[in-house]
């Protein structure tokens, strides 16, 4: 059965998750976002507050252990706490590259606070280096995607807020000096970006709360709809029986493995700050994704789960 590969210790709100290999050790680390699901309070302050946390599987994923919380993500001379979300950790030019969503203070409400793309670079992964505020066009932008496409550029994707919740991107030679290009997809609000190749084709997923919208290109700029959605049906554990969240991805010589996270508990009302602890809690896990005629594919029972399934040297 589809149970989770992880579930955050500390507040059971694990949520976000990226994947990376820790080049030349073996290891794969899982940042994510640790929502304070524990946390009691009347508004939407269990979202906000939150750190990014790791694990680490030195099994390729059969076990993933915590390592805590990552520290220096805030601006010198601001203490917090204040609300880190939704890391994305790529690796290009030798470093580590981390680009997360970053808040001030603890909001108690989802509207009116400014959120915005900062960028941080690591050479080890355990210890993060702040580089700056990322303009994107907007000061309300979350839930950043980066990958390098095949014209050489750096392309990072991200929600837009501020244009009814809906997809926009920037575009680098390096990294670190952007260039917002507009909107890249429209229509119903979503959020959750994440770009790679995978079957000979690029694809964009995004999270669109009952389940996954999937986009194909040649190009990793155009993009193509592709009919239905990701991870809508429920999967067999009891863990794993609601829609697939927010995910990212892992591409292998074949396949592609997608991480993503539910709330087992969660009956369909809006997640507001009354929100039962049940519905709250979070769990990670991962499917299989396939692509074949041009159709991406995902299975969240594939056989081997329980075991080894990440690459490894």
């Amino acid at each position: 059965m589809g149970a989770p590969i992880y579930r955050d210790e500390l507040w059971e709100g694990a949520s976000d998750p990226t994947v990376i290999e820790r080049e030349g050790t073996g290891e794969w680390w899982m940042f994510y976002t640790q929502r304070r699901a524990l946390l009691e309070g009347t508004g939407v302050e269990w979202v906000h507050g939150s750190r990014i946390a790791v694990a680490v599987s030195t099994d390729g994923g059969a076990s993933w252990r915590y390592r805590g919380v990552v520290d220096g993500l805030d601006p010198e001379g601001d203490p917090g706490p204040n609300t880190h979300w939704a890391p994305e950790v790529v690796r290009f030019g030798g470093r580590y590259h981390m680009y997360l969503t970053w808040i001030a203070g603890i909001p108690d409400a989802w509207a009116g606070h400014e959120r915005h793309v900062v960028h941080f670079e690591s050479e080890t992964l355990e210890s993060w280096t702040r580089v700056g505020r990322i303009d994107v066009g907007t000061d309300f932008a979350i839930d950043a995607a980066v990958a390098r496409t095949p014209d050489g550029l750096l392309r990072l994707w991200f929600k837009n807020e501020q244009a009814d919740s809906t997809t926009f991107s920037a575009v680098s030679d390096d990294g670190y000096d952007w260039a917002p290009t507009g909107l890249v997809i429209g229509g119903a609000p979503h959020e959750g970006p994440n770009v790679f190749e995978l079957g000979g084709w690029w694809w964009l997923i995004v999270d669109e709360w009952r389940g996954l919208g999937v986009y194909r290109g040649t190009d990793g700029v155009r993009w193509e709809r592709q009919n239905g959605l990701l991870l809508a049906e429920p999967g067999a554990d009891p863990l794993d029986r609601e829609v697939g969240r927010h995910a990212s991805v892992v591409v292998g010589q074949e396949a592609g493995l997608l991480f993503y996270f539910t709330h087992p508990g969660f009956d369909g009302v809006e997640l507001e700050g009354a929100t039962p602890l049940s519905a709250r809690r979070t769990a990670i896990h991962v499917a299989r994704l396939s692509v074949s005629d041009g159709v991406l594919a995902a299975d969240r029972e594939f056989p081997g789960k329980s075991r080894r399934f990440l690459p490894s040297d």
